[in-house]
Parts: C-alpha cells; structure tokens; sequence
C-alpha cells in the first residue's frame, strides 16, 4: 500500500468551506479511482510553523492506494505533482505544489 500526502494553508475564515470543497473535489475523485484504499482528512492548528500567517490552518490529505499504476491512474504521468482544483483559489488556500508518497509498512485498523 502507498500512502499519498498533500498539505495547504487554509485562512480559518474558509475553514469550513474548503473541507467541504476538499469533499467534493479531491476526496470523491479519488475513491472513484481503481485502486482508492482509503483516505484521512488532518487539521493542524499550531500557528507557530506558518511564518508569519497567521489565522491559518494547516489541512492535510492523505490517500492510500494499492499500487503506483492506481496514483497515476488519479494523479496523472507527474504522480509528485500535486492535483489541484478549480476553486481552490475562492477559499485562498495555500498550496503544496508537490506530494509525498510512503510505502505503507504497517496499518492497524481503530
């Protein structure tokens, strides 16, 4: 299993609004991709990172998938490239450009 991790800065004022963006773009294109293992949607709210921007959040997803073949078949040829959305500009997010993937070792259920 890869697990696929993308981060923004999100102003707190469109919080909400981008998490139910974030929904209704990237969550639902990726569990509609062959190969979706599943995903987590992290919040991090410790201002002292964001140099200077504050008022921000730090949102993350992360995706889980059963094989490279299945994030290309999401991301595209460029799996490091981040997938961005139109509208992503109304909530004034900050993006990563680039994501990080993991080979998954180890995953115990909840």
């Amino acid at each position: 299993m890869i697990a696929r991790e993308w981060k923004c800065l999100c102003p707190t004022r469109h919080r909400e609004g981008f998490l139910i963006h974030l929904e209704r773009t990237g969550v639902r294109e990726a569990q509609a991709t062959p190969g979706y293992q599943g995903h987590m949607v992290l919040e991090r709210l410790d201002q002292t990172c964001h140099a200077g921007r504050s008022g921000s959040v730090e949102i993350g997803l992360t995706t889980f998938w059963d094989s490279w073949e299945a994030i290309r078949a999401f991301a595209g040829d460029d799996p490091e490239r981040a997938v961005l959305y139109p509208g992503d500009e109304r909530y004034e997010i900050v993006p990563d450009k680039h994501v990080r993937h993991y080979e998954v070792l180890q995953k115990a259920g909840a």
